[in-house]
């Protein structure tokens, strides 16, 4: 076995010598850059006349530090070992993503935003040419953003073979027609290019007939119904959008890396956009640790700090416990995607996928609890925080389907290794065939 093969060899989290001084670049830009525009930024949406557009004071805010962040060099992180990127391990990245997650705003800043680095990724790998120079080009440089739409309001997509949105290839034109929903971004008046999963080959096998395909925003047929609410929220301008797809034509080269490869490319996104994901909600699990503790320090109740009432001082402890635990796990999936690829480090990025946001939704809760009235209030980031946390535990796939993988792979390795035993038992001799019993 090799060492690079080896199960130790996930063992060693540490961080690239490379890389470390990008990671305390990326601390230092956030602290210096994005914190103190933060507050302004957010607080324009509740005084602006469209909810589903960027103020040019917000625009200039934000492109102020974007600016900022190429030219200290700090763009593109999340593409791993790519020429179009750093150039990092997933392991790298995982490190940075936790520092991103404490700010919503910073992300964007290093042009390292969900959706985008998924379709940025999957456009990178297997992108034609022409593709590339029409989309990736003004994606990497921040231009525009972008959607992925798979998710559908009348199947259960959690099993993407339900898929239903149809694409029939005529006279050259893909024509597809459909609806999705949860489309996140594709409210953002810059989301310029939708990636969609289809059904292109209804009569092939399972795996065989789903396609994705590039479907610009502004193509004829394309209509937004309106935006989902989260808890409420709409999260304009970013949005999570219902759209839907009424004889739509794109020409047959935004297929993306051929027919009845959908479900191939979604393991080009799934496994490192999980990482990321991950990884900043560990950083927002930090986040409301840091603000528990605050207001726990700050208010004083029956006599007593906050944070010296009933079980505060374990509450802390035990989060504080549980995100050293998380970040561990996600730092040796990373690992595992950077040593055994994609494929074979899926039970590791679900293992992640199940056990980070539930844990994250509790950590923050504890948090709000400690706050009292104010932690669910428009006055704490907490209860916006929860939301995304929760919604998090259906993205890129439900908890239950993440269980499941896990535990199928578990019942299959225990009942090989009983096979294996069983095999090797049966070609020893039986106890006295040699004579030594008499």
């Amino acid at each position: 076995m090799s060492d690079t093969n080896s199960p130790l060899s996930l063992n060693n989290l540490e961080m690239s010598d490379g890389a470390k001084p990008l990671l305390n670049a990326v601390v230092k830009h956030i602290r210096e850059n994005v914190d103190p525009i933060s507050d302004e930024f957010f607080a324009i949406n509740d005084t602006k006349e469209n909810r589903w557009s960027h103020t040019e004071r917000q625009m200039e805010l934000l492109e102020g530090a974007k600016q900022k962040a190429r030219e200290s060099g700090l763009w593109n992180f999340f593409l791993p070992n790519a020429e179009t990127g750093e150039g990092l391990s997933n392991l790298d990245y995982a490190y940075i993503a936790a520092e991103l997650g404490k700010n919503p705003l910073a992300s964007e800043t290093l042009n390292c935003s969900a959706p985008d680095t998924g379709n940025m990724e999957v456009l990178e790998r297997i992108g034609t040419e022409e593709q590339k120079e029409k989309w990736l080009k003004p994606l990497l440089a921040g231009e525009i953003r972008s959607a992925f739409a798979m998710t559908e309001p009348d199947v259960a997509s959690s099993d993407a073979k339900n898929i239903s949105t149809s694409a029939v290839l005529e006279n050259g034109e893909w024509v597809i027609n459909g609806e999705k929903y949860y489309i996140s971004g594709a409210g953002d008046p810059r989301c310029k290019i939708m990636i969609v999963m289809v059904k292109t080959s209804p009569d092939a096998e399972p795996f065989r007939q789903q396609s994705q395909i590039l479907v610009p925003m502004d193509t004829p047929g394309v209509e937004i119904l309106g935006p989902m609410h989260v808890f409420g929220h709409d999260d304009a301008p970013h949005g999570h959008m219902h759209i839907k797809f009424t004889n739509v034509r794109v020409p047959e080269s935004n297929m993306l890396w051929g027919e009845g490869r959908g479900f191939e490319i979604s393991q080009v996104r799934l496994g490192p956009g999980r990482i990321h994901h991950c990884m900043r909600s560990i950083g927002q699990a930090e986040k409301a640790l840091d603000l528990m503790i605050e207001r726990g320090l700050s208010r004083v109740a029956f006599g007593k700090k906050i944070v010296d009432l009933g079980k505060n001082m374990e509450t802390i402890s035990r989060a504080k416990i549980e995100i050293e635990s998380m970040r561990l796990l996600v730092l040796k999936a990373a690992k595992a995607m950077d040593v055994l690829g994609n494929k074979e480090a899926r039970i590791w990025v679900s293992m992640i996928k199940a056990k980070v946001p539930e844990q994250v939704c509790d950590i923050i809760d504890q948090a709000m609890q400690v706050h009292g009235a104010t932690g669910i209030s428009q006055w704490s980031p907490l209860s916006g925080m929860y939301a995304q946390q929760r919604t998090l535990r259906y993205a890129d796939g439900p908890d239950e389907v993440h269980h499941h993988v896990i535990a199928r792979n578990e019942v299959k390795t225990y009942q090989e290794s009983n096979a294996r035993q069983a095999i090797a038992k049966s070609h020893q001799p039986e106890r006295g065939s040699s004579g030594f019993m008499g």
